[in-house]
């Protein structure tokens, strides 16, 4: 066996099936298993609580107009719905902004945070000023829908579910857009069938005694929240009619926030470790084949390339062809995504997968060597 697996071939075929179940196994497997198992949610739309809105901020100028009134908007009973706006050390007009706001509208509260730390701080703070029985998490960028909040509240009527999340609606032709609407699609495929292993960061609602603190080294809240949640046996449920509406981010932009995202990913499980531990974590199958299998990928990535390059270049195989096609079809591939939007939609995509691959390997640096701030 050991000889088999030393061969450019097996390698090439092990590394071939780990991408092929990351990014079409698993997906396939989803489908099938919310078709024979599938959830059926109770929702009920009669839940009222009061509700306070949690907006973390930092220099958002350019888009907490909008957003507040978004947020004041929503189709939600005026004396139950709150507003606080957590500004991190902001150095435009943020504070000016809200301050504005709440001269017009006493739900609308600023929380002035000097100097600036981070997320989970701007949380935590909000959360112990908070009113409401529900906190309204979300972003200072993304407008919601008017009925988001509703839609929501329906779902998390239902004691046995910890959170919901919403809907993010990616807008442009970038290829972060793309590779979104297959992330959501996964999303709303796990929540069919049993719960989701995250959540929209511009849009999620939990019950407020269901917020833990969050450590203020925290990376990733929008995994870290769900997830404890998921290890206690509640349900984090995904709401599609809940939407929240943002642009699709070059790739050079993407790569900064999926660098981000990666390297909290690895802290989470250094956090987390009873994610890792089946019958520990209720959803430990989707952890491992949507979280792990992700981060494995760039070394598959590596291992396929290196194995047909030292196979071709060998010869004299029976596998010679097998390996050749490969080699010409990953020359093929990685030609398009340098290429780019030149190449067409394809050359698009393609550049997303690799920028995005790239990027786990520049988290898990950052995760190892400390280097990745908790501001965003």
């Amino acid at each position: 066996m050991s000889g088999f697996l030393s061969t450019p071939l097996a390698a090439a075929a092990l590394a071939l099936a780990v991408l092929v179940y990351t990014y079409a196994g698993y997906p396939a497997l989803l489908a099938l298993l919310k078709r024979v198992r599938p959830l059926h949610p109770r929702r009920d739309p009669t839940w009222m609580p009061t509700v306070t809105a949690c907006v973390a901020a930092y220099n958002a100028e350019a888009t907490l107009q909008a957003k507040l009134a978004s947020l004041a908007a929503l189709d939600y009973p005026v004396d139950k719905l709150d507003i606080l706006v957590y500004s991190d050390g902001s150095r435009d007009r943020t504070d000016e902004i809200v301050a504005a706001w709440s001269a017009r509208d006493a739900r609308v509260q600023l929380i002035a945070g000097h100097p600036r730390q981070g997320k989970p701080t701007a949380l935590n703070a909000m959360a112990e000023r908070a009113r409401g029985e529900v906190l309204l998490l979300t972003d200072a960028r993304q407008p919601v829908e008017r009925g988001a909040l509703r839609a929501m509240l329906a779902l998390l009527a239902d004691p046995s579910v910890g959170c919901v999340t919403g809907n993010l609606r990616l807008e442009g032709a970038a290829g972060s857009g793309v590779y979104w609407r297959y992330e959501n699609w996964i999303r709303r495929s796990e929540a069919r069938f049993r719960s989701v292993v995250g959540m929209t960061g511009p849009l999620s609602a939990i019950r407020r005694n269901d917020l833990s603190p969050l450590p203020s080294n925290l990376i990733l809240d929008d995994v870290w929240i769900p997830m404890r949640l998921r290890l206690q046996g509640r349900r984090v449920l995904f709401c599609e009619e809940a939407l929240a509406f943002d642009r699709a981010f070059d790739d050079e932009r993407e790569f900064s926030r999926k660098v981000r995202t990666l390297a909290g990913n690895y802290q989470i499980f250094a956090l987390m470790p009873a994610l890792l531990v089946p019958f520990v974590n209720p959803s430990w199958f989707e952890t491992c084949s949507h979280k792990i299998m992700r981060l494995v990928c760039p070394w598959a990535l590596a291992v396929l390339l290196v194995a047909c390059v030292l196979g071709v270049w060998r010869g004299g195989t029976a596998a010679f062809s097998l390996l050749a096609a490969l080699l010409a079809g990953q020359a093929l591939f990685y030609a398009g995504a340098l290429a780019g939007s030149r190449a067409g939609r394809m050359g698009t995509v393609a550049r997303t997968f690799v920028v995005l691959n790239a990027a786990a390997v520049a988290g898990l640096w950052r995760f190892l060597t400390g280097r990745q701030r908790v501001t965003w």
